[in-house]
């Protein structure tokens, strides 16, 4: 334990709350894409298909956060867990929060063309993603961070007269 804590940065016994909250979150991913990829009702096959699943999701942010280590300017190694789950977190509440403003625009693939459709749903989850990235990234205590990452995005889709 003392050199998992060594290797994180990690000072204070509450911060272990970061890596284990997202090992949970790994697993529970994991499960899901195993039960999508089996379809099967075998207890075994979904358990040894998370397994696998876990250890290359594992090996996977391990190799990004070597490489995002020098990129993203953070005071504490397990900081980067904490990031990772805020953009977790708001991939899938930008699709929840969209779909129903979708029904509620009257959306539907019945009335649209599919392409039109689903360039009109990555659109509005594209907007509602930029606020809860930024709302998620104040509750998470990386205020500063995600409105920095905002701002090059936004630039980014050029929309730079928003940012200034």
């Amino acid at each position: 334990m003392k050199s998992f804590k060594e290797r994180w940065e990690i000072k204070h016994n509450w911060q272990l709350m970061f890596p284990i909250i997202g090992c949970i979150i790994l697993v529970y991913s994991a499960y899901k894409l195993a039960k999508t990829i089996t379809h099967s009702y075998n207890i075994v096959l979904t358990i040894i298909t998370t397994a696998l699943i876990f250890f290359i999701l594992l090996k996977f942010f391990l190799f990004l956060f070597k490489k995002l280590e020098n990129k993203w300017v953070v005071n504490q190694r397990w900081e980067m867990i904490r990031i990772f789950m805020v953009f977790a977190i708001t991939g899938s509440s930008s699709v929840f929060v969209g779909r129903p403003i979708i029904k509620l625009l009257g959306i539907t693939k019945e009335n649209l063309n599919i392409v039109v459709y689903w360039f009109l749903y990555i659109i509005i989850g594209l907007i509602f993603y930029q606020i809860l990235l930024v709302s998620f990234g104040w509750l998470f205590g990386h205020f500063k961070f995600f409105w920095e990452f905002e701002k090059k995005m936004l630039k980014r889709f050029g929309l730079k007269r928003f940012v200034e």
